[in-house]
């Protein structure tokens, strides 16, 4: 007895060999999906959720402000000045004409053409003269000093020169000695002139005053 062989096409083998493979990977998958909740690892206990706070925030550092940058200094920088714009103007060759008015001079006063809230002049009054001191010749008989008697020993004459201040009273107020043979010659006209001389004062107006006057004493043997 002979089986019977039938010839297939190449086609229609491809086409059963992907569906045999189509149906063996359907079922594969169906597998998986069904045994994948079994995998998964069951946890147990209470999860506990905790808040985490961001760390603050670090202050503001103040960034160091930039240094301008220096200018080099020129020792003379130029002085640019614009120019005044120039302006056109117009002329005309009418004449134009000013009236002058003349100018007053200011009053003058002659005489007794015065003005009369000016206060009067008055010029200074001149200063009278210094009538210089004189002496009182009702006491020039006290005039000489006494002869000193070291010089009349010594049988020496002398002459004394002194500066006297006179008081409006015409006493002698100083005596300053200006020459003197000898200090004996000048303590005895000293001491004569403070206490026995008298003068006229000096007067300016008639008014006294106080003066200087310059004197001078001889002292002789031969009138001893």
């Amino acid at each position: 007895m002979y089986a019977e062989h039938r010839y297939q096409p190449r086609q229609s083998r491809s086409v059963s060999l992907g569906a045999a493979f189509a149906i063996n990977g359907a079922v594969i998958a169906g597998m998986l999906l069904y045994l994948a909740p079994n995998f998964v690892p069951k946890t147990g206990g209470t999860i506990h959720v905790i808040d985490v706070k961001d760390p603050p925030e670090p202050p503001p550092v103040d960034q160091p402000k930039p240094e301008p940058e220096a200018r080099p200094r020129t020792s003379q920088e130029p002085l640019i000045v614009a120019p005044d714009p120039l302006v056109r103007t117009e002329t005309s060759n009418a004449t134009k004409t000013t009236e002058v008015i003349p100018l007053e001079p200011p009053p003058t006063y002659l005489g007794t053409d015065a003005d009369p809230k000016a206060e009067p002049f008055t010029p200074p009054l001149p200063v009278p003269p210094l009538i210089a001191a004189s002496q009182d010749l009702r006491y020039a008989r006290d005039f000489q000093p006494d002869y000193p008697a070291s010089e009349l020993r010594a049988q020496r004459d002398g002459v004394v020169r002194v500066r006297i201040r006179i008081g409006v009273d015409g006493r002698v107020k100083a005596v300053e000695q200006l020459s003197a043979t000898s200090p004996a010659f000048f303590d005895a006209t000293r001491r004569q002139a403070l206490s026995k001389w008298r003068f006229k004062p000096a007067t300016r107006g008639g008014v006294p005053e106080e003066s200087w006057k310059e004197m001078s004493v001889r002292f002789e043997l031969e009138n001893q």
